[in-house]
């Protein structure tokens, strides 16, 4: 699939390229990000270029993963980080994280949404999953804000760095966002 650009009222969502490498690099020398995602720690100028260069597009290529750059579109500022990974028929994962000098804006919450809607209308998603380590309070209130059903918690659910962790999931359907599914849903009954 081609790369699309996709845009919501504050935000640009781009595919990343080498032009971008330096700004992603600069942003994961966080600590935070690199505690939080799985992303190689240290990170190194050649994990930015291998993801910007060929993570990034081979994901577009093969549409295993839709990787977007959430941007500023008046300073061109990288603002953080998203994707949706495709893990089984009709069902994506999200994942993202934002830049430190644009945590608490809500640039993420709007990146998800806007990303998971294209996702319902053009990808043939009917369900959008999120994941993030127990504790990783930042990511859960994104998701939460961003309209996503907490149903839980997986032991032992993400391999960070070699560690096994639990993990909090939810979940987004296109009803969530008024939107239809491909599919029928029958939702289990309420047992009184």
């Amino acid at each position: 699939m081609e790369p699309v650009t996709l845009t919501s009222e504050r935000l640009l969502l781009r595919i990343v390229g080498p032009h971008d490498t330096d700004a992603v690099y600069d942003a994961v020398q966080d600590p935070d990000i690199q505690r939080w995602t799985t992303i190689p720690s240290p990170y190194l100028p050649e994990h930015a270029t291998a993801f910007t260069e060929q993570l990034v597009p081979d994901g577009w290529v093969d549409c295993s993963m839709f990787t977007f750059g959430v941007f500023l579109p008046i300073s061109g500022e990288l603002a953080g980080m998203l994707a949706i990974t495709m893990r089984s028929l009709g069902v994506g994962e999200i994942g993202f994280w934002a830049t430190k000098e644009h945590r608490g804006n809500g640039y993420i919450t709007e990146a998800a949404l806007t990303a998971s809607r294209w996702a319902f209308t053009q990808l043939a998603i009917d369900r959008v999953e999120w994941r993030a380590e127990v504790g990783n309070t930042g990511s859960r209130a994104v998701a939460e804000r961003a309209g996503f059903t907490i149903e839980g918690t997986l032991r032992s659910g993400i391999n960070n760095k070699g560690v096994r962790r639990d993990c909090w999931i939810g979940s987004l359907l296109p009803s969530d966002l008024g939107l239809p599914s491909t599919a029928p849903y029958l939702p289990t009954p309420r047992q009184s």
